[in-house]
Parts: C-alpha cells; sequence; structure tokens
C-alpha cells in the first residue's frame, strides 16, 4: 500500500469496522505508512472526519511499537486535538503507551521517549480529565495519570484530589475506574 492509497482509503466516507478490520493487518506490514497515518489523524481532527484516527488505534494495538519514532509528533499534537472522536483514540494510545513504559518497562519506550514528551502526555491527559470531554478519554487519562505518577511525583498527590472531587459523577464506568485508580493510589500510601 502507497501513502496515496491510505489517504485515498482514509478520506472515502466513514469507514465501516470490517473496512478497517481489513486495513489494519495491511499497515501493520507498512511500519513506514504510520507518520502519514499519524499526520492524517491530527489533519482529520480539523474537519468533521475520524477514519484516521479510528484506524490508528487499531493499527497500535497490534504494533504500538511503530509509535516510537514518530512520538515527538504524537506528542506535540494531542494538545491540538478538538474532536472527541479523535480524542478518545489517541486518549488510549496514551495509556498503551504508558503501560509499555511504566507497567512493562519495554526498552524500545524507556529508551526513545524523553522526559519532555512525558510530560506532554501528563499536560494533555490531565487536560482531558478535568475537561468537558467524554467518560472513555477521562478514564484512559486516569490510567495514564496513574502511571505518568510513577516519575513524576507531584502526580499522584493531584490526580487523587481530583478523583476524590469527581468520584461520584459520571457514568458507571467513571465511578469504576476512579475506584479502583483510588485503590491503586492507597497502596501506594497517598
Amino acid at each position: 500500500m502507497t501513502k496515496k492509497q491510505l489517504y485515498t482509503i482514509l478520506n472515502s466516507g466513514r469507514l465501516s469496522k470490517e473496512k478497517i478490520n481489513q486495513l489494519v493487518p495491511q499497515l501493520a506490514r507498512h511500519p513506514e505508512l504510520t507518520e502519514p497515518l499519524l499526520i492524517e489523524v491530527f489533519a482529520q481532527d480539523k474537519t468533521d472526519s475520524f477514519n484516521a484516527s479510528w484506524v490508528f488505534d487499531n493499527v497500535m494495538r497490534k504494533k504500538l511499537i511503530y509509535l516510537v519514532p514518530h512520538f515527538e509528533t504524537f506528542t506535540l499534537g494531542l494538545k491540538e486535538l478538538t474532536s472527541e472522536s479523535n480524542i478518545r483514540p489517541m486518549a488510549h494510545i496514551c495509556e498503551l503507551t504508558m503501560e509499555a513504559y511504566f507497567k512493562k518497562k519495554d526498552i524500545s519506550f524507556r529508551e526513545h521517549i524523553t522526559e519532555e514528551q512525558l510530560e506532554r502526555v501528563m499536560t494533555v491527559c490531565f487536560d482531558w480529565l478535568i475537561g468537558e470531554h467524554k467518560v472513555a478519554a477521562k478514564v484512559f487519562a486516569m490510567t495514564s495519570l496513574y502511571y505518568l505518577g510513577m516519575k513524576f511525583d507531584w502526580v499522584h498527590p493531584e490526580l487523587k484530589l481530583i478523583l476524590e472531587q469527581t468520584a461520584h459523577e459520571g457514568t458507571a464506568g467513571y465511578k469504576f475506574r476512579c475506584r479502583k485508580t483510588l485503590e491503586n493510589l492507597k497502596k501506594l500510601g497517598f
């Protein structure tokens, strides 16, 4: 698949789940298309489209390692996102990346992701958690912040305060994740 073919597919109307499932294995065989796909995520955010972000999320579930060389572009673009349909998959990728870095201690991530990039993820995750966003983005941001608190000592107390203030709001899913995260923070002494 070429970059031109990818752009044509991504911009030819809303992609069905079936079409995304067909596209992902092709993209998983073409790491050179990761950057053009990521750039299209940010370009489509300025429109009503979210094909690229949905495809990107699904590719990252299979080949998260493809993000490493483009993590700078990824983190710089996060703060510019405005569409909830694009924020949710990017927040999910933040969570996957923070799990790879902090929980799995994947050397590829730990050696190539900078402190400045982690700080960008932290900033946008706090924005998503406290802002007017849908539950999925908040839940993914919450988990990312939990992991980021392993490196930035001020994050856990701040996260705990926010969760205590909002634990009774939102959906059952949000309440459950708040409770789980607060339990994990308590185990760490917060």
